[in-house]
């Protein structure tokens, strides 16, 4: 039995609407397409994300609403009264806004017929064009219920979760914006601000880039009216979290301000800085891996992979022939380097091994 609905009409075609529309064709639903422009319609219908309704075409089962926080729960109350049939969802990245928009507006009969969702997926690109099928592949998808939500309903969203590759979580509104306002929102703040700072420097100091400053600006090349949208409508939990994020930045100062010059610091000042890199350090380890555990389980084996066709399949070759399996990748290949670093994860029980052999067969692995 498929866990689709047959019939799914996607209302906002861009990033994600487009990646749904496309997921959810690939998992035997037919999508019917609608979105604001014309051309955009058009677009997603080039692109294979559906197609536009006609007459004849049958009323949707589900109707994905598709759009940035502030048009959601007006549009999902236009789609509750078109399809008096139809179980409503919207994909925006703040619930409880939305969810009170819906409430206001319908009556409680029309409400047991709306259940937010939020796939949590995305890139650092916007728009149909950059929309892919497999997007939401090992992602978390939220399915967000209120009171009196449909138990149906639940188990419906499950469904195209699981149809579509993601891993169905299930969470209540007020819990799930605080989740993101730590894991999304805050980050992108951050990701953005620190940005900023490479607005004054000079091309040769830019040339010094490495792939530190890669991984934490990646973000922040994201798209500002839809940010603005989305920080607004999450305003209060995300002020609560940049706030203990100001009471680390002004101790971080404070302990910045007693150090120079001085020829015995005091030890305070080089105890917070510590804490706060060592307190990094714990947050970062409880970040889900691939396996949903905590990346502590994994260790980090980095190899120099000579800028050569053919190297870095030779190190995957190797690897599989050590017995290793590989956790994750990620290849550091700076500008000027005639090497790049291949930053392999691996069950830290298997770190010792792996390094052993990979020295054995010629391979240059790093020092942690």
């Amino acid at each position: 039995m498929s866990l689709v609905p047959s019939t799914v009409r996607i209302i906002g075609t861009g990033l994600i609407g487009g990646s749904l529309g496309m997921a959810l064709g690939a998992a035997g639903a037919s999508v019917q397409v609608q979105d604001v422009s014309p051309g955009t319609t058009a677009l997603a219908v080039e692109l294979g994300v559906g197609h536009v309704a006609v007459p004849e075409d049958p009323d949707p089962e589900l109707v994905v609403v598709a759009a940035p926080p502030d048009a959601t729960a007006t549009l999902v109350v236009e789609a509750l009264r078109t399809w008096p049939d139809a179980l409503v969802t919207d994909v925006a990245s703040v619930k409880g806004i939305v969810l009170e928009g819906v409430a206001r507006a319908v009556d409680e009969a029309m409400l047991t017929r709306y259940i937010g969702a939020h796939p949590m997926a995305g890139r650092e690109v916007s728009g149909v064009i950059s929309a892919r099928g497999d997007l939401f592949r090992g992602r978390p998808f939220v399915v967000v219920p209120h009171d009196t939500t449909r138990r149906d309903a639940v188990t419906l969203l499950q469904g195209v979760a699981t149809a579509i590759g993601a891993v169905p979580v299930v969470l209540p509104a007020a819990e799930h914006d605080t989740a993101v306002a730590h894991v999304s929102h805050v980050p992108q703040v951050l990701s953005s601000l620190l940005a900023t700072t490479l607005l004054s420097p000079d091309e040769h100091a830019l040339a010094l880039s490495g792939q530190g400053l890669r991984d934490t600006t990646r973000i922040a090349d994201s798209d500002p009216r839809l940010w603005v949208e989305i920080l607004g409508a999450n305003a209060a939990a995300v002020t609560s979290v940049l706030e203990g994020v100001r009471e680390r930045m002004d101790d971080v100062l404070t302990a910045l301000a007693t150090m120079p010059g001085d020829p015995d610091p005091a030890v305070g000042s080089r105890r917070a800085l510590a804490e706060l890199i060592a307190d990094g350090n714990r947050g970062a380890r409880r970040i889900p891996g691939k396996h949903g555990g905590a990346s502590d389980a994994f260790a980090t084996v980095t190899v120099l992979v000579p800028d050569r066709p053919g190297e870095l399949g030779r190190l995957f070759t190797e690897m599989g022939e050590i017995g290793v399996n590989l956790e994750d990748f990620r290849l550091e290949h700076n500008y000027g380097r005639q090497v790049g670093l291949g930053h392999l994860a691996v069950d830290a029980s298997r770190e010792e091994l792996l390094t052993r052999e990979l020295s054995a067969r010629g391979w240059t692995v790093a020092e942690a």
